[in-house]
């Protein structure tokens, strides 16, 4: 890594962009540390570079008053101070979410605290639930934002002046951030690392931390978001992954039905039932994710992507992407792609590993 590759033209005083994160009683562990831990990385990575400040990301974690707090999972962190003590010197401010919705609007005083600092910090980020807060805040009102998948419904039903994307790894309007489900806090804040020191920094800390991949913003939440319903049915758990592990195989009711020794009527019944969508929609769903994976890490031709993923023909996935994303394929590549790749046999066994890792996870 060089200095040029680094944005060495900033001062260093332009380049200390201090960080806090905001906790309380049943905060989701790694929505505070997983973005911190990117941070930190982060000023580990630009000291070895010998670009910029030793602390380029001062880190603090602020919540009702110092001291310990503890997570959703039993684990207690230490807050360095109590938010009501700062009111500037803040670049970045992230409100990490809960589980239970209700622990994040618990306190109307942190609630008034982040709208008064919203004015004073340069980005306002959230992770998973933390959105509720800024949309109880009205910071969301007339905003796209996005949370985690499973409580997209209600951020949409309680505050209908945000417009929610759900099926969104993160986004950014204007200067508020918001991000999907747990992890997505670290690919958004990988994304916020690269706005400040460039894409080579952001892949060094995505290296260390080991992410499957430095994900897009615009990606979806991957196949999670598509077996958000079926939660009492194994079988057919253990179906939906095989179709998103063999995109390209016969996927026919009739096919599908026979796996799980059903009649093609009654599967698609209990299929419908269990997920809230028919067997094709959910086949053409998870085609269009095998497709977007395919699409973003190699430079095969779209010709190829099509049969891979099991559209069969280009056409076919045109009109899938348009009705699921609202661009084609060729304009989800130039946004999402990865530059610089020289085709290479697709690795549908990455991909298959990925879709496993995602649905065990549940």
């Amino acid at each position: 890594m060089t200095q040029a590759s680094i944005s060495p033209e900033q001062d260093d005083e332009a380049t200390v962009r201090p960080i806090a994160i905001v906790a309380f009683d049943g905060v989701e562990i790694i929505d505070l540390t997983g973005p911190m831990d990117v941070f930190a990385l982060t000023n580990l990575g630009l000291q070895r570079a010998g670009v910029g400040q030793e602390n380029a990301y001062p880190i603090q974690v602020l919540a009702k008053k110092p001291g310990l707090v503890t997570t959703s999972g039993g684990l207690r962190i230490h807050a360095d101070s109590a938010y009501s003590d700062i009111d500037d010197g803040i670049d970045t401010l992230l409100i990490p979410g809960s589980p239970d919705v209700g622990a994040v609007l618990a306190d109307s005083l942190l609630q008034d605290w982040v709208l008064a600092m919203a004015t004073r910090v340069r980005r306002l980020v959230s992770v998973c639930t933390g959105a509720f807060l800024l949309a109880e805040t009205g910071l969301l009102d007339g905003r796209c934002a996005t949370t985690h998948w499973a409580y997209c419904d209600r951020l949409a039903a309680d505050y209908p002046k945000v417009t929610v994307e759900p099926d969104r790894i993160f986004l950014r309007d204007g200067l508020i951030s918001t991000s999907g489900g747990i992890t997505s806090g670290i690919d958004l804040a990988l994304s916020l690392v690269e706005e400040d020191w460039g894409r080579e920094m952001a892949l060094l800390g995505a290296r260390y931390m080991v992410v499957f991949l430095k994900r897009p913003g615009g990606q979806s939440q991957f196949s999670g978001y598509l077996v958000s319903e079926a939660t009492h049915r194994p079988d057919l758990r253990a179906l939906q992954m095989w179709i998103m592990e063999h995109p390209a195989e016969d996927l026919r009711i009739e096919v599908l039905a026979e796996r799980v020794a059903m009649s093609p009527r009654n599967f698609a019944r209990v299929f419908q039932e269990e997920t809230g969508m028919t067997p094709a929609k959910f086949v053409e769903k998870a085609r269009v994710d095998a497709a977007r994976h395919f699409l973003g890490a190699s430079n095969h031709r779209i010709e190829t992507v099509a049969v891979v993923s099991g559209f069969g023909d280009p056409e076919r996935m045109r009109r899938a992407f348009i009705r699921h994303l609202g661009v084609n394929p060729q304009d989800y590549r130039a946004r999402f792609g990865l530059q610089g790749l020289q085709p290479a046999p697709i690795a549908t066994e990455s991909y298959d590993a990925a879709v496993r890792a995602s649905l065990t996870a549940f």
